[in-house]
């Protein structure tokens, strides 16, 4: 019983470490590891000392008391619970399983996030022990953490190879429970494993999960509208010398970005993405493949200045504030607040070279970066395709159509500055005044950039001064507000561009940043005019990459064949296929049906080829079985053509007649002899498409 006893805690503590993905082992250790301890320790020592009617209290005492200890210890007084502690009990078992839904993952390992998992490991061991304790067999034990499993399921799926292993482990358990006695028998335990855990990687579907509770998940904005920086870049220019924030140890920094916006409607831009809990650390996005160089810099945000945080394209982690963040824009709201934060800004710096980009290509599938802009001018969308003289989308257009903008028209400068980013503003700028602020420059080559099909999307924030302070921090005043765009790069990702050309006059522009990388890349560009489309580039077919993907599924056979045996492989792969037929949905049912039954007569040494039909199966067959067999064979053939082309009966009812034949011809090949039936049965050549 002992043995049993430790199994059931171990499969609750198993299941608890299957939110790795969402916190990090490390993180869960303590937490689960602990709780489960001390659950089975008070179930043995009340087996130990008779104390049957109080186990299940006692335990479950104990193992919510190792949770206060490792997770909620800030609450206690020298380790005694406190009503802090009951209150922030309450509340984690009401509320941290939805707000690490609202979280990047890997999630901050803080308790109003991370007690869920603990307490549901706790309750899973004393539910498996009570089980255990009070049925005859011991399997019903592991309901419980196999439900925590399953829970841990729809908050990550992990991919096929992690599962298989994950799968197998817990099996171990639930076969060592099976086959305890006087000792465990370790061969029929660890058979049982395998053949349970293939089995489940045969059976379940591969690939993402179809349903995930962190789907559509976004943390709760302020009931208060906020208000959008870019509606305060003329009042910020009105007062060039008031403080927003300062920053140290940011070297090479060319901007400073505070929100992006991608919605447009020809009136208001609007940011597009869900603002989620920044988690414990953020990895670039999925568009960065070149390399990239982790970055941190300490700032100090001022007064009032909330609750919009200073941030960068691809931020990691942030210490100090706990804000939300835009994942794929790298905007950071800190709600609650209005400025006189400090905190340390980790983020991804993508690393490139200036010859590289220049050849890029622009990358369309970026989320936002083709999002609407309202209604177009007709004058506005001629105008486009003029600036860039019909040059098809790539970054060197791109930075045509920035050329184009400097070229053609001027930064306003004085008080009297225009304000606006609607159509009626952006058009007068184009086509009328040729005059404006880095609001109009922004909005308008975004426009223009979408028009062209270059994803383009708005950014506001602040240029990085050159001058630092006598203490190092270097002060960002709002006169180095800016707007600016950025469009999307193949495998860099967001690279910031200036069409009004002051940036570069900060300085920070000649720095390693994107923005002085993209300076760089201009330079080396011929001019507008001469610039050339490049090559079309010949579709890769899976012919010409030459790639094969690895079965993960064949690697896994090679240690298990030798343990699980012949004789059981080959007819557990012939009865899963068959039921993955059976399941097929509509006359694709029916269509498994004739699969099965060409299979089977290759088993029983029938020749079959690519061309033959259901009838001419029939008449192979007819060589070595009986004729109702293959009266039954040609039965099907008529069901088949039934199910594809006339649509007389309903698809269910052709599927169940199909695989009511499949059933008969495998009664009828069997009356052929049992030694024939034996080998068909192990005959793996069954198992591949016929040649």
């Amino acid at each position: 019983m002992t043995v049993r006893m430790v199994c059931v805690v171990l499969a609750a503590a198993f299941a608890g470490m299957l939110f790795a993905p969402v916190f990090g082992v490390a993180a869960l250790l303590v937490p689960v590891g602990v709780p489960a301890a001390a659950v089975l320790l008070a179930v043995l020592a009340c087996g130990r000392f008779s104390v049957v009617d109080w186990r299940p209290v006692l335990a479950l005492l104990a193992g919510v008391l190792a949770v206060v200890e490792t997770v909620l210890w800030r609450t206690t007084a020298a380790g005694l619970p406190t009503g802090a502690t009951l209150r922030a009990l309450v509340d984690g078992a009401g509320d941290s399983w939805r707000l690490v839904l609202q979280s990047t993952w890997p999630a901050r390992p803080d308790p109003a996030l991370l007690l869920f998992v603990p307490l549901l490991v706790v309750l899973a061991a004393v539910l498996g022990a009570e089980l255990l304790h009070r049925l005859r067999s011991p399997l019903p034990a592991l309901l419980p953490s196999l439900t925590v499993v399953a829970l841990s399921q729809l908050y990550f799926s992990p991919a096929p190879g992690p599962a298989t292993l994950a799968a197998l482990a817990y099996a171990a358990l639930g076969a060592t429970l099976l086959f305890d006695g006087p000792a465990v028998r370790v061969v029929p335990a660890a058979v049982t494993a395998v053949v349970a855990a293939v089995a489940a990687a045969l059976v379940l579907p591969s690939g993402p999960a179809r349903y995930s509770l962190a789907r559509d998940q976004a943390a709760p904005l302020p009931d208060a509208g906020l208000t959008s920086p870019l509606d305060e870049v003329t009042g910020r220019l009105g007062d060039p010398s008031r403080p927003v924030f300062r920053v140290r140890d940011a070297t090479d920094v060319d901007r400073w970005p505070v929100v992006v916006l991608e919605d447009f409607d020809g009136v208001n831009w609007t940011p597009a993405g869900r603002f989620r809990r920044l988690g414990a650390t953020l990895p670039p996005g999925p568009a960065v493949t070149v390399p990239a160089v982790e970055r941190t810099a300490t700032i100090e945000l001022a007064a009032g200045e909330g609750p919009w945080l200073p941030s960068q394209t691809w931020p990691a982690r942030a210490e100090g504030v706990e804000p939300l963040v835009a994942e794929h824009q790298g905007t950071l709201l800190l709600p609650g607040t209005a400025g006189g934060v400090r905190y340390d800004l980790s983020w991804w710096q993508p690393r490139s070279d200036a010859g590289s980009l220049a050849e890029a290509a622009i990358d369309p599938d970026a989320p936002g970066g083709l999002h609407g802009i309202g209604t177009v001018p007709p004058q506005v969308e001629a105008l486009a395709g003029a600036a860039v003289h019909g040059n098809r989308p790539s970054f060197a257009t791109a930075v045509a159509l920035e050329e184009w903008f400097r070229a053609n028209h001027d930064v306003a400068i004085g008080r009297e500055l225009p304000a606006g980013h609607a159509w009626p503003q952006l058009t007068d700028f184009l086509l009328t005044t040729r005059r404006g602020t880095s609001e109009q420059f922004a909005a308008a080559y975004v426009a223009l950039a979408r028009i062209l099909g270059i994803p383009a999307r708005l950014v506001v924030g602040y240029r990085m001064p050159a001058q630092a302070d006598p203490d190092g921090f270097v002060t960002v005043r709002n006169g180095d507000a800016l707007v600016w765009p950025e469009v999307a790069v193949r495998d860099v990702g967001w690279v910031p561009l200036d069409p009004t050309g002051g940036a570069a006059e900060s300085g920070a522009a000649a720095g390693n940043g994107l923005a002085g990388l993209a300076e760089r890349a201009r330079q080396t560009l011929p001019a507008p005019g001469d610039l050339r489309d490049p090559p079309l580039a010949a579709p890769a077919g899976p012919a010409a990459s030459g790639e094969r993907s690895m079965p993960w599924l064949a690697l896994l056979a090679l240690p298990v064949v030798p343990l699980v045996g012949w004789p059981l492989a080959v007819p557990l792969a012939w009865g899963v296929r068959s039921w993955r037929r059976r399941r097929r949905p509509g006359p694709s049912a029916v269509v498994g049906a004739w699969e099965e039954v060409r299979d089977r007569l290759r088993a029983y040494g029938v020749p079959v080829s690519t061309g033959m039909t259901v009838r001419d199966l029939g008449t192979a067959a007819a060589a070595i079985t009986d004729a109702g067999t293959v009266a039954e064979i040609r039965r099907l053939g008529v069901l088949v053509d039934q199910a594809l082309w006339s649509g007389a009966a309903p698809v269910d009812q052709h599927a169940a007649q199909a695989w009511s034949i499949v059933r008969a011809v495998r009664r009828g090949l069997a009356r052929t002899g049992r030694r024939r039936w034996l080998r068909a049965l192990l005959d793996h050549r069954g198992l591949r498409r016929p040649g």
